[in-house]
């Protein structure tokens, strides 16, 4: 008999306490990779739902972008039968995970020794700002976990502010690096049938992003950077503005008609030079010596690209991304935001995906970036606020039709 394949965590239960958006992203790939993860929210819901909303009274696209294939149940855990009911909650989860402040869900009543207590073979998973140390009370929001994680002092022009990344490296790429340390935690599990705890900080994660420009601090002391186009060096990784960082030189080049996105970005390795001097216009810098070596174009990477530049400035940029393909010189269009969404290979791919909604119709969304070939995913519509109260408190954890009904009026749940 052939049915639906199981998913990668199917029987995982994932007890989850998280709000805005670190602690959801991770969630959201744990219920993508087939976890069955139920959303805990106070009565009046996570703080999102009523955020940047496009459309009176319905949960908005941030939420609902952050919060699909969860169920969602509401929990007052400042009562004493709340405590109770998440007690019960947390014995019959195998993960739980957080992003309150530091010492919230301690001051609950429930430290890491109290829920281990309860199940020890829970994984306990927390999303702060910061580790241990003079930080770790300050309040994290995204852009402060990139100020703070090395990317805002290297992002943007050398004669420019520091500049915040459009990437929400700070909330879900802490998220992604909690869900590794949650499927580890997992895997440990089945060795020694113990749970343990997970941290993960904002600032942490955004600093093993940032893992080579603390490199490049390190070559500092060695002298300047020959593939950075700053003519001046100090005694710290400069802005760079849109170099590549890495051992072939790249830049965002302008195309026609010269619109905030008309750019391709390119890079230069030793084997395109000779095709992308004959593309330019210019074939005789294929053997000039002034020209020819990488070496010889390190200390004119500027000028290198402006020539460049005056050929892509005249084409648009698909054309230019046809032209510079056909001689395999790696590059890429700058996408805007409604060039991706409207995208059809990102479509295909189930990278931007319609979902249905019963309550504002459908809405656009990121689908997973996790392609497995026995663990496909269907994204279904975020859960309304409380929509499987009567699932889980009745129909799992055994209350009685008439106690939930206290429990409502009562403003436990």
């Amino acid at each position: 008999m052939t049915g639906t394949p199981a998913k990668a965590l199917e029987g995982i239960r994932v007890l989850d306490m998280t709000h805005v958006q670190s602690g959801p992203s991770a969630t959201q790939l744990l219920a993508w990779l087939g976890a069955d993860v139920v959303k805990l929210e106070a009565p009046t819901g996570d703080i999102t739902r009523k955020q940047l909303r496009d459309l009176p009274d319905v949960d908005s696209l941030y939420f609902t972008m952050l919060n699909c294939n969860k169920r969602s149940i509401t929990l007052n855990t400042k009562t004493e039968r709340g405590k109770e009911i998440l007690t019960e909650l947390i014995r019959r989860s195998d993960v739980m995970v957080e992003n309150f402040g530091p010492g919230a869900v301690d001051r609950m009543g429930f430290t890491w020794d109290r829920i281990k207590e309860i199940n020890p073979r829970i994984v306990y998973a927390s999303i702060k700002g910061f580790g241990d140390g003079p930080y770790t009370n300050f309040k994290a929001y995204e852009v402060v976990a990139q100020a703070m994680g090395g990317s805002m002092s290297t992002t943007g022009f050398e004669d420019g502010p520091p500049l915040a990344t459009g990437a929400q490296i700070g909330d879900s790429g802490t998220g992604v690096h909690a869900v590794a340390g949650i499927l580890a935690a997992l895997y440990q599990r089945e060795r020694t049938g113990r749970g343990q705890r997970v941290n993960v900080a904002m600032q942490h994660a955004v600093l093993n992003l940032c893992r080579v420009k603390l490199r490049d601090q390190q070559r500092l002391s060695h002298g300047p950077l020959a593939e950075y186009p700053n003519e001046d060096f100090g005694d710290e990784v400069p802005r760079s503005g849109n170099a590549s960082g890495g051992g072939q030189p790249g830049w965002a080049v302008k195309c026609a008609p010269g619109g905030p996105n008309d750019y391709v970005y390119v890079i230069v390795q030793p084997v395109g030079w000779k095709p992308l001097s004959e593309l330019i216009g210019r074939p005789e810098l294929a053997d000039d010596p002034e020209w020819a070596t990488p070496e010889a174009r390190l200390p004119k990477l500027n000028k290198m690209f402006q020539l460049i530049e005056e050929w892509s400035s005249t084409l648009p940029k698909w054309d230019v991304l046809e032209r510079l393909n056909a001689h395999n010189i790696p590059c890429g269009p700058i996408l805007s935001t409604r060039e991706i969404i409207e995208d059809p290979s990102l479509v295909a791919n189930e990278m931007v995906v319609t979902v249905p909604h019963p309550e504002r119709g459908e809405f656009v969304t990121v689908g997973s970036p996790l392609k497995l070939s026995d663990s496909p995913v269907d994204v279904v519509a975020s859960p309304l606020l409380g929509e499987h109260n009567e699932e889980v408190y009745v129909g799992e954890l055994g209350l009685g039709d008439e106690e939930l009904r206290l429990l409502k009026s009562n403003g436990v749940i």
